[in-house]
């Protein structure tokens, strides 16, 4: 089995990123007590986390469209015979990116909320 670079950097890009903004948020933050200071991490560990569990799930669902859309289309020997097969792998392919953005508002939500 050949090991595929593209989702394992995909996966390193979503942890890294929400990362690199947690960081650069927490430096503008103003002094903060520690008790609120706690509270601002864990935030920022829930974000972090609904980002990259929801990103990783996303592109590991789009790689499972993909390839069944790939082999119903082999079966069916060509694509030109049956177009709605593409378009049906596409919708799905949209679906699944759906998880990624539902990962996001929820980050959204949490860094919106007060205490």
């Amino acid at each position: 089995m050949r090991l595929r670079f593209e989702p394992i950097l995909a996966a390193l890009f979503t942890l890294l990123i929400p990362v690199l903004i947690i960081s650069s948020v927490a430096a503008e933050e103003a002094v903060l007590t520690p008790e609120a200071a706690e509270v601002e991490s864990i935030k920022f560990i829930a974000m972090m986390l609904s980002v990259s569990i929801c990103g990783v799930a996303a592109a590991y669902a789009v790689a499972r469209v993909s390839v069944a859309a790939m082999a119903s289309a082999a079966e069916m020997a060509s694509a030109a015979e049956r177009p709605e097969i593409l378009g049906r792998a596409i919708i799905f392919a949209g679906l699944a990116e759906g998880i990624a953005i539902y990962g996001l508002l929820i980050a959204i939500l949490i860094w919106i909320t007060t205490v």
